[in-house]
């Protein structure tokens, strides 16, 4: 069954290895299914939430068009590197930004958890680090995950997310990295 699918490549650096493995998927899934990418390091916007939630800030036109691209799509994936156990901070600009009350979420009088506005929605999170994955998970804890996937995607309405954490990749020799090329080609084959 065809999906419309948007590919979010959180590495703010343009040609690395998150680019790479984005439009790896990208390509693999343009056969079955509508797909759409998002660089983060094609973006131009200010990732400071100057007045916390306090006041609004305007949000640029990248931000206009990426909100618009997460409501057009059933299902996100997400290719992150891990920068010191999370995200990186123009990645968590994007998401302070714009997973904004009205748009992912709504507060409703008297009660404690808000509506979630994006919901039906289902999504993968691939993140390439330079540590171990079963160190990050089990050592860390994986901290950048659980923010992606708990405190973000499923507090606006997604579905628990799917995850694959590829590393460390600094060290890896060209034969693990095809190994991993491979498996997002086939995620994004398959539409997952």
């Amino acid at each position: 069954m065809a999906k419309k699918i948007l590919v979010i490549c959180g590495n703010p650096k343009a040609q690395s290895f998150c680019e790479h493995l984005a439009e790896t998927y990208v390509q693999a899934a343009a056969d079955k299914h509508s797909v759409r990418i998002v660089k983060l390091a094609e973006l131009n916007f200010d990732p400071n939430l100057t007045y916390g939630y306090r006041q609004p800030q305007p949000l640029e036109a990248d931000l206009l068009a990426f909100q618009a691209n997460i409501q057009w799509a059933e299902h996100v994936v997400i290719i992150t590197p891990i920068w010191w156990g999370g995200i990186p901070a123009k990645f968590k600009g994007l998401i302070d930004r714009t997973f904004l009350s009205g748009f992912a979420f709504q507060y409703e009088k008297g009660k404690l958890i808000p509506a979630k506005l994006l919901r039906h929605k289902t999504s993968r999170i691939i993140m390439t680090m330079d540590t171990p994955p079963w160190y990050y998970k089990w050592f860390q804890g994986a901290p950048a995950l659980k923010q992606l996937d708990t405190a973000t995607l499923v507090f606006s309405g997604f579905k628990r997310a799917k995850s694959n954490m590829l590393g460390p990749v600094m060290s890896a020799k060209e034969p693990q990295l095809q190994q991993w090329r491979a498996l997002v080609q086939r995620l994004g084959n398959l539409g997952l």
